[in-house]
């Protein structure tokens, strides 16, 4: 499997995509103008999405990503990780974070298989979503956040 990545400017086309990885359509409109929106595909069908935001000039984070129901579960994620890890080191960054919900097993799974550690938590978080979600029968409550080093 051979994934492309492009950069999207119109992002408001991508809201159903980020809706996968975020509860609250009127939080992911709060940050889709900030940082950087890349669409993956593979042969010609869209597979996941980024969106990146740079924190200062090492450190960047992963603020939203995806990947489609159809293609989780075959490395799609792990690949995506991979080619803006390569991207990012080569713009000068050498920390990447990313945050998940503490409800967010598999996520929290996921990012630790990629190489990310656990870095902080941000208690509460989600508790300024519009609604309550559970998943996995937890509530998501509070933000997790994990690191990867670029070396």
């Amino acid at each position: 499997m051979e994934i492309i990545y492009e950069q999207q400017k119109d992002r408001s086309a991508f809201i159903p995509l980020l809706m996968l990885a975020d509860e609250s359509e009127a939080v992911v409109r709060s940050y889709l103008e900030d940082g950087e929106v890349y669409t993956f595909s593979n042969a010609g069908e869209t597979v996941g999405i980024m969106l990146m935001v740079a924190v200062d000039s090492s450190t960047i984070e992963i603020k939203n990503m995806a990947v489609v129901d159809s293609a989780r579960g075959q490395g799609t994620g792990r690949q995506m990780i991979k080619e803006m890890e390569k991207k990012v080191k080569n713009s000068g960054y050498r920390t990447i974070l990313v945050g998940t919900s503490n409800s967010s097993i598999g996520n929290l799974i996921f990012y630790q298989k990629c190489g990310f550690r656990f870095e902080s938590i941000k208690k509460d978080f989600f508790l300024a979503y519009p609604e309550p979600f559970y998943e996995n029968g937890i509530r998501g409550l509070d933000m997790v956040m994990l690191k990867k080093e670029l070396g």
